[in-house]
């Protein structure tokens, strides 16, 4: 089991993608992702999702904002795949000459024309709604073959009714 979160960056209408092209054997391969990565033990989803922004891009984000959470089946080496995902609007810093790929602030009404993987063209949207969605993206030999959500509008107040 891989537990990982997702960061999608946002400012004036755009939204900072990497291009996963530098790294041999990377299942992102020339797919174009939010930034993100695995927790270390014994670290926070929100700690990890700060230091890989930062590891990946060089920016310092501040209150990320945990959207959803994200299932992925099977979805490498016959392991499943947790991620939290975020959206930042807050943050400093320059933007580096990243390891993982190439770094750009994609505008937002071009994100879906990207070669994404096929889930995200479904989840991407979701970032901009209120509330809170939970989402299994079933992959088979890299290729979407099921997928569902289920959204919550005040997710605390969902779960615990009211407390």
């Amino acid at each position: 089991m891989k537990l990982a979160t997702l960061c999608y960056l946002k400012k004036d209408g755009q939204t900072l993608m990497i291009h996963r092209i530098k790294k041999e054997n990377d299942i992102h391969r020339g797919k174009w992702n939010g930034l993100g990565g695995k927790l270390n033990p014994g670290e926070t989803p929100e700690e990890c999702v700060i230091r890989e922004v930062r590891e990946e891009s060089g920016l310092e984000i501040v209150r990320p904002s945990l959207k959803g959470f994200l299932t992925f089946p099977l979805f490498a080496n016959d392991e499943d795949w947790y991620a939290f995902v975020y959206v930042a609007r807050e943050f400093s810093g320059e933007l580096i000459d990243s390891a993982e790929g190439t770094l750009r602030w994609i505008d937002d009404e071009h994100l879906l024309e990207l070669e994404l993987w096929a889930g995200d063209y479904i989840f991407l949207p979701w970032l901009e709604g209120s509330g809170f969605f939970s989402g299994k993206f079933v992959y088979q030999s890299g290729q979407l073959i099921d997928h569902s959500a289920v959204f919550y509008e005040n997710p605390f107040e969902d779960i615990t009714g009211g407390f």
